[in-house]
């Protein structure tokens, strides 16, 4: 990057389209791991108008009621006004799951079978995947994306737990900053787009986002007379939600990492069990990058990994500290080969994925939250000793 240059990154709320449909997948997740463990799960969904599809693979001794959990999930979000088109207890729902192919079942089982070359569980599917981790946040995460994520948590805020009447759930926030070198130095604008009750000034949305959402959660110091905000730009969103847009499972995978500020490797999370490296690796991958910066290794970690379907082993490592790093990058690259096992199953022990633990990663960022394993520093200090 140039030295001044100015970096944009966006969010979107729990009631975008395409977040009511990550969310109700990793729902139904959530719903199989409670009751066995070992369910293997690609739950994939669609939401338009009053409709809900889903689709996917599901293979699990878990016993439920599918539309219960559907339910219970755009309830949660907050779609149960009267005057929603998509709304909880209106929704029509169609199941087309099936159980998961027994050629993939075999690869990534941990037993041997015919072709395949060992007996040990391997990737659900080849892939790239990326993790990362810098000091522009307390985080350890891109501070655009980040600043995108304090604004929509404060807009739920305000409609869920201080009942904001006139809030409706469907909301997408950006946020552009400007860099000279690696110091930011000021938000250049801020973009606001919420749905809304009819009965709503867009003078009194502007005041509301501007004074009780984007000044209460965005550092002042970074704010000027030249700072923009740009607020329901198109002047009215009534129309939001489902009823507004198609939705999909997947669809916000730059939102659901770092914002574009650091390379993912394509694909989704939501829906997949972590026997899926998709989802499992890219979680990993952001582990050992965050313990890296956070033992003072780097300050920046870049980890890319490669795998093969139903091969236990990753098939490449690189680490890239773009000039951050504080020790030899050879000597990071192996104390992390040391410290950490790579191996999906192996992946899956590490972080104790085997759990309901999905739904907390849906919204805002898959990453930066502390109550998930992967945000864990706790191989700082073996880093540091085999250092």
């Amino acid at each position: 990057m140039s030295k001044n240059f100015i970096f944009s990154s966006e969010s979107v709320g729990e009631g975008h389209p395409d977040k009511v449909a990550d969310f109700i997948s990793d729902s139904i997740l959530d719903a199989c791991l409670a009751q066995d463990p070992q369910s293997r799960v690609a739950c994939e969904t669609l939401v338009k108008s009053d409709q809900v599809i889903l689709a996917g693979e599901i293979t699990t001794k878990a016993e439920f009621d599918y539309d219960a959990v559907v339910r219970e999930a755009i309830d949660t979000i907050g779609y149960t006004n009267d005057d929603d088109v998509f709304q909880a207890d209106k929704v029509v729902i169609t199941n087309y799951l099936t159980k998961q192919s027994v050629d993939i079942a075999q690869g990534v089982d941990a037993r041997e079978a015919s072709g395949k070359k060992t007996d040990q569980q391997g990737a659900g599917d080849q892939g790239i995947m990326f993790g990362y981790a810098c000091r522009q946040t307390p985080e350890l995460m891109p501070a655009p994306v980040m600043f995108a994520h304090r604004v929509l948590r404060e807009m739920a805020h305000q409609r869920k737990d201080l009942q904001v009447p006139w809030l409706r759930p469907d909301v997408k926030s950006q946020v552009a900053l400007a860099y000279e070198g690696e110091k930011i130095v000021g938000i250049k604008n801020v973009v606001i787009s919420t749905q809304h009750t009819e009965d709503i000034s867009i003078k009194e949305i502007e005041e509301f986002c501007v004074e009780s959402v984007i000044k209460k959660v965005l550092p002042e110091e970074l704010m000027n007379s030249d700072t923009e905000f740009l607020i329901n730009p198109t002047g009215n969103f009534v129309i939001g939600g489902p009823q507004g847009d198609a939705g999909l499972t997947g669809r916000k995978i730059i939102v659901d990492t770092y914002g574009g500020w650091a390379r993912h490797g394509g694909g989704a999370f939501s829906g997949k069990d972590p026997s899926k490296v998709d989802r499992s690796a890219a979680y990993f991958t952001r582990w050992v990058a965050k313990n890296v910066v956070a033992a003072n290794l780097a300050d920046v970690c870049e980890l890319e990994v490669a795998y093969a379907i139903g091969h236990p082993y990753p098939t490449s490592i690189h680490i890239d500290t773009f000039g951050t790093n504080t020790v030899d990058e050879a000597k990071i690259v192996a104390a992390v080969k040391e410290v950490f096992d790579f191996k999906p199953a192996a992946i899956i022990e590490q972080l104790d994925l085997l759990r309901p633990i999905y739904r907390e990663s849906t919204n805002y960022g898959h990453f930066a939250k502390d109550s998930l394993p992967w945000e864990v520093t706790s191989r700082v200090d073996a880093l540091k000793q085999l250092i």
